[in-house]
C-alpha cells in the first residue's frame, strides 16, 4: 500500500510538495501533522531528502515528541524535530566551546529571582504580581530583540502599556539592571539562547557554513506564533535556499501578548512569490455541531471570517448537540460539570478523554473541589510534571536495570517491575495519592503496550522512548480528567471539552482593552472549541461563590447562546437523547457487525491483557457497524480511530467489515 493512501487529496498535495517554498494554512482538526510527518517520511523514503539534512521545528516539546514517534512509526529515523529553543540550544552547545571557550552557562528556567534581583538595585518595590509581569516584559523585549537602551523608544512605539506606576525609562533601567544580575551569576535565560545563537551566526561564518551544510531542508509548525527573534534564526538558518514548509492557522494566533506574529504567516508569498498555498480545511477532529460553533465564533460583524482563515468543513458524523449551561454561581457551575462527566463516564466516555477548560488557572479550584466531591480522578495541566514524579523516576531506574536481566516479552516485563512500585492489574477503590500513583504508572503500562503493538518495541526501545519523552516532558496519557487553562489546552483533543466560566470579564478577560487584545481572546475561545471531538459543553455562571456581583455571558457567544426561552426544550430534547440506545439505531446486518467488532475486541484484550475499551470504546463499534466504512481513509474519520489505531487494527477491522 502507498504512503500516501490514507492522506486526503489536500493532505496528499502537501506530502508531494517536495521542493522548494510551501504555505499550508491548516484548520484545526485538518491533519497538519499527519500531513507535515508524511511529506518528511516521503521526502526520505524517496530520496529527495536525507533524514538528517531536515529539522522540523514547533513550538511544544509535546508536539515535537509527537512528530519524532510518528516518524518513527513511519520507519523513518534520523530527522531532528524540536521547538526553536532545543533545537538552538543543541547547535549552541556544540559550537560555544570553539567559539568562546570553555562549557556554555547555566540556562536559568525561573527568572523571577533575577528580576526581583533587579528591581531592588533600582529600589523598586515589588510583589509576585508584579515581578510576573516585569518578567513578561522583560521576554517580550527580548524575543522583539529590543535592547535595554532601545526600550523606551520601541515599547512607545508599540503602543506597549506602562507596568504598574513604573515608567518606560524605568523598565529599561530593569533591563539593564537584570542583564547585570545574570552576567555576574554567570546564567542566561531561554531567550538568550536564541540572541546568542544569533549573534554566534552573525558573527561567525564557519558557524553559519557548518550549520547550513548540515540542514537543507526546513519545517515549521504553528508558524503564525513565530516572533521576530525566532524568524530571525530562522532566516540565519536557511540562507539563500527557499526549501522551506511553514504550516500555520493565523485562527489560531494566540501568543501575541508574548511577542508571536502571524505577520510571517500572511506575508509568506510576499517574500516567497513563487510558493505554493494548500489549505486543509477537512476537519476530523469535530462533529459537525462542534465545527458549526467554531466557524460561527471567527465571523466578523459582517458575517465573513477574518483574513486568512480558514472555514472548517466538517468531515465526522452528525452527533450530539452542543450543550450550555448557566448556573447561579462558581461553585454551582463545578458541581454541574462533575455531574454531567459522571454521565459521559456512564456513557462509556475515559476520564482520560475529558477536559475542563478555562481562562485562568485561578478558576481551577472549584473544579479540583467539585471533582474530589464527586470521586473523580483529575490532572491539572501545569501542575507537577509526569516524569518529575518520585515513582517515575524509581520506574525508570528499575527498568534499565531490568534490560538485561529478563527475557519476557516487553510489555510482561514491564508490568513485573511496576508491580514492585505499588502497580496492579485492577486500580485502586479510594482517591487520592494511592491512585494518582496508579494511574501514573498505569500510564506506563499502556503506553508498553502501545510500543509493542505498533513498533515490536522490546524493552530497551521502551527504556529509550521513556527518556526521549522526559527529556522532552511529552508524557503518556494518564486516565483522569484533564484541568487546563485555554492556552495550554492548544495542540490537544479530547472526545468531551467543557468550557466554563464564559462570562463577560473571563472571557474575553477584563484586560483586554483594545480591539486587538479582544479579538485574540475570541481566537482564544475558538482554539477551545476545537479541542473538542464530539462533546462540548459552554457554561457560566452569574456570580462567584459568595459574591452579589451578576456576570453576562460572553459577547462573543451572541447569537450563539441559545434564548432562555428555549432552554427547558433544549434540556427535555438532551434528556430524551440520552435515553436513546445507540445499538437501536443499527439495522439487522450492521448489529451483527457490531457483535463481530466486540468479539474482536475481546480477543485483542485477552492476548495484550488490556481492558477492552482501551482498544476501541463501544461508541467506536457503533460507528463502525453503522458506517461500515469501505477504506482506511473512510475508517480514519470515525470517533476513536487515530492515527496509531488505524495503522494498528485498520486492516483487521476492514476485513472484518468484510466478511473474512
Amino acid at each position: 500500500m502507498s504512503l500516501l493512501a490514507a492522506l486526503d487529496p489536500d493532505q496528499r498535495r502537501v506530502a508531494e510538495h517536495l521542493r522548494g517554498p510551501l504555505c499550508v494554512l491548516a484548520g484545526a482538526g485538518t491533519g497538519k501533522t499527519r500531513a507535515i510527518t508524511y511529506r518528511i517520511a516521503h521526502g526520505v523514503k524517496s530520496g529527495v531528502y536525507h533524514p538528517t539534512s531536515v529539522l522540523a521545528v514547533t513550538f511544544t516539546a509535546r508536539a515535537a515528541g509527537e512528530m519524532r514517534a510518528r516518524l518513527r512509526e513511519l520507519g523513518v529515523a534520523g530527522v531532528q524535530a524540536r521547538t526553536f529553543h532545543a533545537a538552538a540550544l543543541r547547535q549552541l552547545s556544540y559550537f560555544w566551546p570553539q567559539a568562546a571557550g570553555g562549557p556554555l552557562p547555566k540556562v536559568e528556567e525561573k527568572t523571577l529571582g533575577l528580576v526581583a534581583e533587579a528591581a531592588g538595585r533600582l529600589g523598586i518595590e515589588t510583589d509576585r504580581a508584579l515581578l510576573f509581569d516585569l518578567n513578561a516584559e522583560i521576554k517580550w523585549a527580548k524575543v522583539q530583540m529590543i535592547s535595554p537602551d532601545d526600550y523606551q523608544r520601541r515599547a512607545l512605539g508599540a503602543g506597549r502599556a506602562a507596568i504598574a506606576d513604573l515608567d518606560h525609562r524605568t523598565i529599561g533601567s530593569l533591563m539593564s539592571a537584570y542583564e547585570d544580575a545574570k552576567a555576574e551569576r554567570g546564567v542566561i535565560d531561554f531567550e538568550d539562547i536564541l540572541l546568542i545563537l544569533v549573534g554566534l551566526m552573525v558573527e561567525k561564518p564557519d558557524v553559519v557554513r557548518e550549520i547550513r551544510r548540515q540542514y537543507r531542508h526546513f519545517v515549521v509548525d504553528e508558524y503564525q506564533d513565530v516572533s521576530p527573534l525566532q524568524q530571525r534564526l530562522l532566516e540565519l538558518w536557511m540562507g539563500e535556499r527557499d526549501d522551506l514548509c511553514v504550516v500555520g492557522d493565523v485562527s489560531q494566533t494566540i501568543y501575541s501578548f508574548a511577542g508571536a506574529s502571524p505577520t510571517f504567516l500572511t506575508s509568506f508569498t510576499d517574500k516567497f512569490p513563487g510558493a505554493e498555498k494548500i489549505q486543509l480545511v477537512r476537519d476530523y477532529r469535530s462533529t459537525p455541531q462542534v465545527v458549526d460553533i467554531a466557524n460561527r465564533l471567527l465571523r466578523t460583524a459582517s458575517g465573513r471570517l477574518p483574513a486568512g482563515a480558514v472555514k472548517l468543513e466538517a468531515q465526522r458524523p452528525s452527533s450530539v448537540p452542543v450543550q450550555f449551561h448557566h448556573a447561579d454561581d462558581d461553585a454551582a457551575e463545578a458541581d454541574a460539570i462533575a455531574k454531567q462527566i459522571t454521565e459521559l463516564t456512564d456513557l462509556g466516555v475515559p476520564l482520560s478523554e475529558i477536559a475542563i477548560l478555562y481562562r485562568t488557572n485561578a478558576q481551577s479550584q472549584a473544579f479540583e473541589t467539585a471533582l474530589n466531591a464527586a470521586d473523580i480522578g483529575y490532572q491539572v495541566r501545569g501542575g507537577e510534571r509526569f516524569f518529575s514524579r518520585p515513582e517515575i523516576r524509581r520506574a525508570l531506574v528499575m527498568l534499565r536495570g531490568a534490560m538485561n536481566t529478563t527475557d519476557e516479552d516487553m510489555p510482561q516485563a514491564v508490568r513485573g517491575v511496576l508491580s514492585n512500585l505499588g502497580w496492579a492489574n485492577a486500580a485502586p477503590e479510594q482517591a487520592g495519592a494511592l491512585r494518582e500513583r496508579w494511574d501514573a504508572l498505569n500510564a506506563l503500562v499502556t503506553l508498553a503496550d502501545d510500543l509493542h503493538a505498533s513498533r515490536g518495541a522490546n524493552l530497551a526501545d521502551f527504556v529509550a522512548e521513556l527518556h526521549d519523552r522526559a527529556s522532552n516532558q511529552h508524557a503518556p496519557t494518564v486516565e483522569g480528567v484533564t484541568l487546563a487553562s485555554i492556552h495550554s489546552s492548544k495542540g490537544l483533543e479530547w472526545d468531551a471539552v467543557f468550557l466554563a466560566g464564559l462570562s463577560e470579564g473571563l472571557m474575553p478577560i477584563s484586560m483586554a482593552k483594545t480591539p486587538e487584545a479582544i479579538e485574540e481572546e475570541k481566537r482564544l475561545l475558538y482554539v477551545g472549541v476545537t479541542r473538542a471531538r464530539e462533546h462540548l459543553r459552554l457554561s457560566y455562571s452569574s456570580s462567584r461563590s459568595g459574591s452579589r456581583s451578576s456576570r453576562s455571558v460572553s459577547r462573543f457567544l451572541t447569537g450563539i447562546w441559545p434564548a432562555e426561552e428555549g432552554r427547558e426544550k433544549l434540556r427535555q430534547r438532551r434528556a430524551t437523547k440520552d435515553k436513546i440506545d445507540p445499538l437501536a439505531e443499527l439495522d439487522d446486518d450492521a448489529q451483527v457487525l457490531f457483535e463481530r467488532l466486540r468479539q474482536w475486541r475481546a480477543d485483542i484484550a485477552e492476548e495484550t491483557s488490556k481492558p477492552a475499551f482501551t482498544i476501541l470504546h463501544d461508541a467506536t463499534l457503533v460507528a463502525i457497524a453503522q458506517s461500515q466504512p469501505k477504506n482506511l481513509r473512510q475508517l480514519a474519520l470515525l470517533r476513536g480511530i487515530g492515527a496509531t489505531k488505524l495503522d494498528r487494527y485498520g486492516g483487521d477491522i476492514l476485513a472484518l467489515i468484510d466478511g473474512e
